[in-house]
C-alpha cells in the first residue's frame, strides 16, 4: 500500500452481508462495524454498460485501448486538448446515464434507505475514480469533506468491474471508528480549500495496524459489489499492481436521510464541490498520466 508491502497476518477479509437479511440485522451490524459489504448488488450487464460508457469517453482522449470496456491504459493521454476543459469533460463523464442508473438508481436508493432506516437521498456530486497501475489512496476518514449538512452521511463505494486485491480495491481499518484520537482530529476539520489541514494519514498502514492491534480488511471485489461505510471508518485503497495495465474503476457516492439538511456544495446539475472548483478539483478529472493529489 503506497508502495509498502503488507504482511499477510495484518490482512483479513471484509465481513459479507446479504441483501435479504432484515433491516434490523443490517442496521445493528452497521452500528457495530461501521460498514456493510454486499456482493454483486448490481447486475453485471448494468456494470458492463457503465464500463462501455466511461471507458468509451477515455478511449476518445487516447487513454484507453480498444475495446474500451477492457479498461486497459495506453500510457498516454490527449485529455488536456478537449475544448470544453478538464472539469467540464469530467462532469459530463460523471453524469453518464448508464453510470447514474447504477450509482443513483432505485437499487442503491432502496438499500441505503434500509441501512439508514429512513428514506435516503444521494448527493449529486460523484467521486468517480479510474485508477491506473501505480495509483492508490492514502488512509483517511471521510468526515472532514462532509462536515456540513446532515450528521448521518454514509459513503457507497461501487466496483465497476472485477477488482482483485492486486489491482487496488478498497481497504478498511477494522474498528477504526473507535480510535478516539484520530476520529476527534478528523472531526475538527471542515475541509474547504487547499489551505485546509491534510486529512490523509501519512503513517505506514502496517505500522498503524500493529500499534492499534487491528486488521486491515479488504477483498477480491467483483463487478457490482458495493460497500457502504460511515464517515468515521478509516479507509483507503491498495495499490493497483495490474501487470496488464488494467484500470480500476470505482465510484464514491454519499447518501443521507432525505429529511436532513444537505450541504449545497454537493447538489445540483453542476455542484461546486468541496473547494468550489466543481468536477475539475477531482483526481478523476486529471489526465491518467498525471499523479493524484493528496488532501
Amino acid at each position: 500500500m503506497q508502495g509498502r508491502m503488507l504482511a499477510p497476518e495484518l490482512l483479513a477479509d471484509l465481513s459479507e452481508s446479504l441483501i435479504d437479511e432484515s433491516d434490523a440485522v443490517l442496521q445493528t451490524r452497521f452500528a457495530n462495524e461501521q460498514y456493510l459489504f454486499f456482493r454483486q448488488v448490481f447486475d453485471r450487464k448494468a456494470i458492463e454498460a457503465v464500463r462501455e460508457e466511461v471507458f468509451g469517453r477515455l478511449l476518445s482522449v487516447g487513454e484507453v485501448q480498444a475495446p474500451a470496456s477492457d479498461g486497459v491504459f495506453t500510457g498516454v493521454s490527449h485529455r488536456e486538448s478537449v475544448k470544453e476543459g478538464l472539469g467540464e469533460f469530467w462532469r459530463s463523464v460523471s453524469n453518464g446515464q448508464a453510470l447514474r442508473n447504477v450509482s443513483h438508481g432505485s437499487i442503491a436508493k432502496d438499500l441505503l434507505g434500509r441501512i439508514l432506516g429512513v428514506p435516503a437521498v444521494a448527493h449529486d456530486y460523484m467521486f468517480l475514480r479510474p485508477a491506473v497501475p501505480g495509483r492508490s489512496t492514502h488512509l483517511h476518514y471521510d468526515h472532514p469533506f462532509f462536515a456540513r449538512g446532515s450528521s448521518r452521511i454514509v459513503t457507497a463505494w461501487t466496483a465497476y468491474g472485477d477488482i482483485p486485491v492486486n489491482e487496488g480495491p478498497l481497504l478498511v481499518v477494522d474498528q477504526s471508528h473507535r480510535f478516539d484520537d484520530l476520529v476527534a482530529a478528523s472531526q475538527a476539520v471542515d475541509y474547504e480549500s487547499n489551505e485546509s489541514p491534510l486529512v490523509q494519514l501519512m503513517q505506514d498502514p502496517a505500522e498503524l495496524a500493529h500499534q492499534r492491534g487491528v486488521k486491515l480488511k479488504t477483498a477480491d471485489f467483483r463487478a457490482g459489489d458495493l460497500i457502504v461505510f460511515s464517515m468515521t471508518l478509516l479507509h483507503g485503497s491498495l495499490d493497483n499492481c495490474s501487470q496488464e495495465g488494467r484500470i480500476r474503476l470505482s465510484s464514491d457516492v454519499r447518501w443521507q436521510p432525505e429529511a436532513d439538511p444537505v450541504d449545497p456544495r454537493y447538489v445540483g446539475n453542476d455542484p461546486p464541490g468541496t473547494t468550489g472548483a466543481g468536477y475539475g478539483e477531482l483526481n478523476g478529472a486529471k489526465p491518467l498520466t498525471i499523479n493524484w493529489h493528496q488532501r
